[in-house]
């Protein structure tokens, strides 16, 4: 494993998700059941999501370099947008959102039952939202999936930590508007350094 691929896609990710549905959905879960079931249930969906994202990220690395190099590097681009662009209404979105998962989740669980409900619930919101895509590009930029998978895990294992323990504190005093541009900012890099390497052009990381 490379520790510095690892660090990257750590940082990387980390503020695509914070403003994500599935941190909304995770504090949810947490305050109809107890924190530690559901962040069990959450980093097993997010294992198994980040498995196929890497996966599939392995498998398009395994195409003619530069070319697939550049297309990572609009995907990037193409998240750098969607984040900016949806930075200005997020703030209004979140209580929308809370009454949406919270409509869909039972009351009285405990154990292993809220263990399968948190699973199963983050395991269909996650499909194709950007962390996914990142983390398949980010595959496809430094073609270690395992280097990948660790720190994509990792950073959505703690973002979903801070979600179910004091997501609801942070939620009172960050806004999600501007974690959204910090995350469009982390994939505006990631898609010039992509792009830039797919040009041939020697590049930092």
């Amino acid at each position: 494993m490379d520790m510095a691929v690892i660090l990257i896609t750590f940082v990387s990710i980390i503020p695509v998700e914070l403003p994500d549905k599935t941190f909304i959905a995770t504090l949810v879960l947490a305050t109809k059941y107890h924190p530690l079931p559901t962040w069990v249930g959450v980093g097993l969906a997010f294992a198994v999501q980040s498995l196929v994202a890497v996966t599939l990220g392995g498998l398009i690395a395994q195409l003619p370099h530069r070319p697939v190099t550049a297309v990572a590097g609009l995907l990037f681009a193409v998240g750098m947008v969607v984040l900016w662009r949806g930075a200005g209404g997020a703030d209004a979105e979140e209580p929308a959102t809370e009454r949406q998962f919270a409509g869909k989740l039972r009351a009285g669980v405990a154990g292993w039952h809220a263990v399968g409900a948190s699973f199963v619930v983050l395991f269909v919101a996650e499909w194709g939202d950007l962390s996914q895509l990142l983390t398949a590009g980010l595959v496809v930029r430094y073609r270690d999936p395992v280097s990948v998978f660790v720190g994509s895990w990792a950073a959505l294992l703690l973002v979903s930590a801070v979600a179910a323990v004091v997501g609801r504190w942070l939620l009172r005093r960050m806004r999600l508007a501007t974690v959204r541009r910090v995350g469009g900012g982390v994939c505006g890099v990631l898609s010039a350094v992509t792009l830039l390497h797919a040009a041939g052009v020697a590049t930092p990381f």
